[in-house]
């Protein structure tokens, strides 16, 4: 039999670790008129490949696909529930009983290698978005967008762990 439990913390606290991230990325682009990644465009990239294309002179100059926007959204909370499971198993699941935030902003932080080394490359942007226009720029918010996760990370951790003091839910 499996233990549900980890596996419920880890959904619940990526997807609010996740909807941080997606408020910050709101803020920047309201308030600084700072561009967001477009999730249709995740979509995009993993619809084609289907058909083996896994890396992009231009992602944006990919045809379009159906449910493109859809499967790119879905995609981006499901990374943000796996990327919280390593927290959630931490130490047989000590940090849900007693969150930091040491461990959630590294591990949060350390999730900025995922687009620097994969998304950004197979998006035709470089390693580390050294093709984009403003290079120095996209590191920079990926790196902040990625702390800010991590910062959201230990909050949902926070909020997990008050919610099973009070309702005692697992």
């Amino acid at each position: 039999m499996i233990d549900v439990s980890p596996l419920l913390a880890a959904v619940l606290i990526g997807a609010g670790a996740t909807a941080l991230l997606d408020l910050w990325s709101l803020l920047l682009s309201k308030v600084l008129n700072i561009p967001s990644l477009s999730f249709c465009l995740v979509g995009r990239w993993f619809s084609l490949m289907r058909f083996g294309q896994f890396r992009h002179a231009k992602i944006g100059s990919a045809p379009a696909q159906p449910l493109e926007c859809a499967l790119g959204w879905t995609i981006h909370y499901l990374t943000g529930m796996l990327f919280a499971l390593p927290l959630v198993l931490w130490g047989g699941g000590q940090w849900l009983v007693e969150p930091g935030l040491q461990w959630a902003l590294v591990l949060g932080v350390s999730t900025v290698l995922f687009p620097f080394l994969l998304m950004q490359p197979a998006f035709g942007m470089g390693f580390a978005a050294a093709k984009a226009p403003k290079p120095w720029s996209a590191r920079t918010k990926s790196l902040s967008s990625h702390t800010v996760f991590g910062c959201g990370l230990y909050l949902a951790g926070m909020g997990y762990q008050w919610a099973v003091t009070q309702f005692g839910f697992a």
